[in-house]
């Protein structure tokens, strides 16, 4: 009689799955760092750019001749309520300037009129500059030849939290699925469980792949907990379809475990995997747009910036929620994820180290 056939070519991997999944169970801090810290972080930064009346920015005049004629002419100005105004001398002006304290340090001068103090790479001070030169020239009499009138945009969708969320999405995915996958295998690496698992029958490939597919349960509830977030809580407009929105996060989750397996198969320490880690994600954090759009960066370093996984990611989510891209137009960031997670588990595959 033939012996029953229990278990198929995909037991071994489900159980693994199974297994990994009841461990989850006993780290408490994967729930903080995964559930709650994302959402702490979108609550705060969405409360600090929220709708409100614009900052005043913070102007210091040098006393001398002068200073009392340029002070006296910015309060007459209908704008005056921009401005916080403190007369100060030279020195004390300066050194305020250069540790943050003014936006803008304003120089009266007999021979050369009003002199701006101001940085250029600070838009805060760019932007004093301009007001307040506008308010002076306008208030000491300069008539515009145009006529202009300013309309303020803070419709849904339009906001920095609109854009923040789906940036917060991509870069928990990628935080989850590499620090998720990296801490686990080096540290069953560490305790010798790994030794322990070459002795059985299991496929490397069935191990690795329950790691990595381990994460898709972790990103149905991230996702979720963001959008409802924005959602409810900032009343973001989700255009696109909850399916394309999975999808997505899907393959980011797929792509950024399988270079987090890559990192970690040979690490044999937290600290070499956590300075691996860092090594890969930190020009991610910096370059793929989270906080900022990558679009200020140079223009010939732009393609290596969208060549990034996070960028990708980013991008997809932010035209599939904001947008409503449908997925076929999206197909060259689905195309960028895949190339990044599919070399990556192919290289763990291959370099993969149990001791």
């Amino acid at each position: 009689m033939r012996p029953h056939k229990r278990n198929g070519r995909w037991a071994g991997y489900l159980h693994l799955l199974g297994a990994r999944m009841l461990e989850l169970k006993r780290e408490p801090e994967v729930v903080f760092w995964v559930f709650v810290f994302p959402l702490l972080l979108a609550t705060g930064l969405g409360i600090a750019f929220r709708n409100k009346p614009a900052d005043a920015s913070s102007v210091a005049i040098v006393s001398g001749a002068g200073a009392q004629e340029a002070e006296a002419l910015l309060q007459s100005s209908p704008r005056h309520a921009s401005f916080r105004i403190e007369l100060q001398d030279g020195d004390a002006a300066r050194k305020g300037f250069r540790l943050g304290k003014y936006d803008l340090v304003i120089e009266p001068d007999e021979a050369a009129g009003l002199r701006y103090r101001y940085d250029p790479a600070r838009p805060e001070s760019v932007l004093a500059r301009a007001e307040v030169n506008d308010a002076l020239q306008a208030a000491a009499g300069r008539k515009d030849v145009l006529r202009t009138a300013l309309v303020t945009s803070s419709d849904p969708g339009s906001r920095y939290i609109d854009f923040l969320i789906p940036g917060l999405l991509g870069m928990n995915l990628m935080n989850s699925g590499m620090w998720g996958i990296g801490f686990a295998l080096v540290d069953m690496r560490q305790r010798k469980l790994l030794k322990r698992f070459v002795g059985t029958p299991m496929r490397r490939g069935d191990f690795l792949l329950a790691l990595l597919s381990s994460r898709l349960v972790l990103m149905i509830i991230e996702i979720a907990l963001l959008l409802t977030l924005g959602v409810i809580v900032f009343h973001m407009r989700v255009l696109g379809s909850i399916f394309a929105i999975v999808l997505l996060g899907s393959v980011g989750a797929m792509c950024f475990g399988g270079v987090g397996l890559l990192t970690a198969s040979r690490a044999q320490k937290i600290e070499s995997v956590s300075g691996l880690m860092n090594l890969v994600m930190m020009p991610m954090w910096i370059f793929s747009g989270v906080f900022f759009s990558y679009e200020r960066f140079p223009t010939v370093i732009q393609p290596l910036i969208k060549a990034l996984p996070l960028t990708a990611l980013n991008d997809a989510l932010r035209a599939s929620i904001l947008e409503g891209t449908p997925l076929i137009h999206q197909w060259h960031r689905l195309l960028v994820m895949g190339i990044w997670g599919g070399i990556s588990f192919a290289l763990a595959l291959k370099w993969f180290r149990w001791t």
